[in-house]
C-alpha cells in the first residue's frame, strides 16, 4: 500500500481519543515541569506513551487510571 491509501484507513475514534488524551497528557507534563513535581510529570509522560500505542478504549481507560493514580499519590503526599 502506498501512503495515500493508508491515510484513509485511520480509525476516527483513535484519532479523537489520541488528540484529547495527548492534550491532557501535555497539560500534566507542563504542570509537573513548572511546579517541579515528578509525579504529575511522569503521569503525563505515561499518558503520552499510552496515547501513542493503545487502541481508543484502552487508551481512555489507562489515561483515567493514570489520572486517578496521580491524584491518589499527590493526596498521599508523595
Amino acid at each position: 500500500m502506498d501512503a495515500t491509501s493508508q491515510l484513509g484507513q485511520f480509525n476516527q475514534n483513535f484519532l479523537l481519543a489520541n488528540c484529547f488524551w495527548g492534550a491532557v497528557a501535555s497539560g500534566y507534563m507542563i504542570y509537573g515541569w513548572r511546579q517541579r513535581s515528578l509525579i504529575p510529570f511522569l503521569g503525563g509522560f505515561a499518558m503520552m506513551v499510552v496515547s501513542c500505542f493503545a487502541p481508543a478504549l484502552m487508551m481512555t481507560a489507562a489515561s483515567i487510571a493514570i489520572m486517578a493514580g496521580v491524584w491518589w499519590l499527590l493526596k498521599q503526599g508523595c
